[in-house]
């Protein structure tokens, strides 16, 4: 193709370009980078989002004796911690968390929670509240070291300073002990993220047991301790570890808890066993391990007798059992890239045959939706518990959701059961696995679980009614108001929407980016080489931004700042719609940028030209041209293709010129969806970086060779624009009965 002349130059970057971009002011640009936000990259944290090659952590390592007392609704424990100190750092006193001591007598929690007199009180709630509060703190017993003296700490309500005799050296390990007991809750009625379930009709009770023991809070070079107080609502930092745990129940109770099982022959009957062992080989269909006529007769016998579980867990990050003379138990094998994990459940018959239709499969859905989108799942089962609450621990999780009594359940209470099972059970990937700062950033594990939830429910089940995470689903928070919606990058305590802002805002960010920016090649790779990286480590917000732009080629600074870093809204909208078509005659726009070059307009090279119906230049007999009609393009056109080249082309008779606005003040790829007169449809997506220039309006010419009726702007909703009313041309125009019905609405 031969070269253009220096004055094409001018006319394609002067005449053609019909709308003047104002150049908006770098200190304010949507695109600025985020350098001075995120932290400066170092060789623990490097600046592709990568581990450096000095990156430490801690390990602390349990071995736990626990009884459950259920006279009385108590845990006994005692357990010796032993901590390893891999950082560069001496330590000069160790610290641990004491969740249970957010139920303490003298508790912190309540005196934080705005209360008014309209609040309606259960008769145990009242009298928790006022008569007799409810003391479930930890009475710590005694702290010793491992020699069997008297060890130094002080606690601070949720937390708890061990002061070592001597700095903790790099490199060296330090062991001690902690002996403890508490009253468990009623999480019924008291609420919480563990405790019992009383059922009155068999007297018998269900636990959900965890934050039961006290464990070590992380240390690093991020925050150095993370010790701030557990007030209910963010939850946890911990590090990786080993646990060697017994638990001694009733006899006839059964028992599911994180890690594997070493005395089975002891716990189990030789029916389970070989059940258990039919189930590892059942990829299919779950295999009932202890049936519901069995787990019904089981509930009147209240043994007197104790058994003692034993189990060790390998590199976990934390610790939780559920236990029952009421449980059914099911099991399947699933298969994650050719090897066997179990998925299990455990029910009562209130929560049958729901738990028995979906809740080993969602289960096993869940590890393979995850595994395929993140990492392999590393450990050898994961288990659900009807538990009447939505709470995630390695390899166990606590879930809601009962049928009616004769056993039929809604749509709804299947879909809310599913959803909250996929979701706990996604934790074992974030936080439990991928292991970032839940108290410090809540949107890490709740966010990025809450998005990979949404592929594992369209695996589940075809058409799976999705909600929370969508886009067009987030728009009534994010156009709320103002002084009540926080940035995601807000710490969890200082949310004012917890749910929207810390699961569903950063679920449908990473919805847009999949589906709408990245698209889903790019996307998953980063995502996938992200959960790589950083899977038994400690991730922070940086390094996951910064990997997913490093594993994808893709500047994405302008989308973490936007979404994450603000509370604006995205509403993009067509301001005005021109056709054009083509002459060869110079227009007056010619003509101007002709003087400014001091040279007369018949001195321009021959050229097209693009005019309006409203301009002067246009004439009726352009409607009726095409532009090969004119012997500069058809000449062009025979020097510089093949015939069969020229076979192929198809060139455009009309131009439209699409004025795009954006009240909004977040940027966004502008999707547009064209309507022709003969009912066909095109779609046309311009990058986000359209508005680099200009941060309130942008023009593009779209050509096309069919008359254009009608133009939409994110006509699927995929970026969560505020405002439709603005996004089609013709505008749409609303009938007096569609006026009227909104008003009734908002009456």
């Amino acid at each position: 193709m031969k070269k253009l002349p220096f004055i094409y130059f001018l006319l394609l970057t002067v005449i053609l370009p019909l709308t003047a971009q104002e150049k908006a002011h770098y200190n304010n640009s949507k695109f600025k980078q985020l350098h001075e936000e995120l932290p400066t990259p170092n060789n623990e944290h490097k600046a592709s989002g990568a581990p450096g090659h000095e990156y430490t952590q801690q390990q602390v390592d349990y071995k736990m004796d626990i009884v459950l007392d259920e006279d009385n609704n108590r845990i006994y424990g005692e357990e010796i911690i032993t901590y390893h100190n891999n950082s560069k750092d001496n330590l000069e006193y160790l610290w641990l968390q004491l969740d249970q001591n957010m139920r303490a007598a003298d508790s912190k929690t309540p005196d934080i929670q705005p209360e008014n007199s309209g609040q309606l009180f259960t008769p145990s709630q009242f009298s928790d509240k006022f008569i007799k509060p409810f003391d479930g703190g930890f009475k710590i017993e005694y702290v010793k070291n491992i020699d069997g003296s008297d060890a130094s700490y002080l606690i601070n309500q949720t937390m708890m300073r061990l002061n070592l005799e001597k700095p903790l050296a790099s490199g060296e390990t330090f062991s001690f002990k902690i002996k403890w007991w508490y009253n468990i809750n009623n999480h019924i009625e008291q609420g919480g993220r563990s405790g019992f379930e009383h059922f009155p009709a068999d007297g018998n009770n269900s636990y959900v047991i965890a934050q039961f023991f006290p464990r070590l809070c992380v240390y690093n070079n991020v925050s150095g301790w993370q010790n701030k107080q557990f007030f209910g609502r963010s939850e946890f930092a911990l590090e990786f570890g080993n646990y060697e745990v017994n638990i001694t129940t009733p006899k006839d109770y059964m028992l599911g808890a994180t890690g594997v099982l070493k005395n089975e022959n002891e716990v189990l009957t030789k029916t389970q066993q070989k059940r258990l062992a039919e189930a590892r080989k059942s990829f299919d269909n779950p295999v009932i391990i202890l049936t519901q006529e069995e787990a019904t007769e089981i509930e009147k016998t209240k043994s007197k007798e104790t058994k003692t579980w034993k189990f060790y867990a390998e590199n976990v990050r934390d610790y939780a059992f559920a236990t029952s003379r009421k449980f059914i138990w099911d099991a399947m094998a699933v298969a994650i890239n050719g090897k066997t994990v179990m998925a299990y459940s455990y029910y009562s018959k209130e929560a049958n045959p729901l738990y028995g239709d979906h809740s080993t499969r969602a289960v096993a859905q869940t590890l393979i939706t995850y595994s395929k989108h993140t990492i392999d799942y590393p450990y050898h089962k994961a288990i659900s518990v009807d538990g009447q609450m939505g709470m995630e621990y390695p390899q166990i999780c606590f879930n809601p959701g009962r049928p009616n009594p004769d056993g039929t359940y809604s749509d709804q209470t299947k879909y809310r059961m599913l959803g909250t099972t996929i979701h706990e059970v996604g934790h074992n990937f974030f936080p439990m696995i991928i292991n970032s700062d839940e108290r410090e950033w809540t949107w890490m594990d709740e966010g990025l679980n809450s998005f990979v939830q949404m592929l594992a429910q369209m695996d589940y089940e075809d058409n799976y009614p999705l909600s929370r995470g969508l886009p067009k689903n987030i728009v009534p928070y994010m156009k709320g108001d103002q002084s009540q919606l926080s940035p995601i990058m807000a710490e969890g305590e200082d949310l004012f929407d917890f749910s929207n802002n810390a699961y569903a805002k950063p679920a449908a960010g990473l919805w847009i980016l999949r589906h709408t920016i990245m698209g889903p090649e790019l996307f998953d790779y980063a995502f996938k080489t992200y959960a790589e990286r950083w899977k038994f480590k400690h991730p922070t917000p940086a390094d996951f931004f910064r990997t997913m732009e490093d594993a994808s080629a893709m500047d994405l600074d302008w989308f973490w700042r936007g979404w994450f870093y603000t509370t604006g809204a995205n509403d993009i909208g067509i301001k005005e719609v021109k056709k054009y078509y083509v002459t060869d005659k110079p227009t007056e726009r010619a003509e101007n940028m002709a003087k400014r070059y001091g040279i007369s307009v018949d001195k321009l090279p021959p050229a097209l030209y693009l005019v309006s119906e409203d301009s002067p230049e246009f004439t009726k007999e352009l409607k009726s041209k095409n532009p090969e009609d004119y012997n500069l393009l058809s000449d062009y056109i025979n020097e510089n293709f093949s015939s069969e080249e020229k076979s192929e082309l198809k060139t455009p008779k009309y131009f439209y010129e699409l004025v795009f606005e954006k009240p909004g003040n977040l940027v966004m790829p502008i999707i547009v969806e064209f309507e022709y007169e003969d009912g066909t449809k095109e779609r046309k997506q311009y990058p986000a970086e359209i508005w680099r220039n200009n941060d309130t309006e942008v023009s593009k010419v779209f050509p096309s060779n069919k008359t254009i009726t009608k133009i939409t702007i994110d006509p699927d909703e995929q970026t969560a624009d505020i405002d439709l009313s603005n996004n089609s041309w013709p505008k749409k125009t609303e009938t007096k009965f569609e006026k009227f019905k909104k008003e009734q609405i908002k009456g």
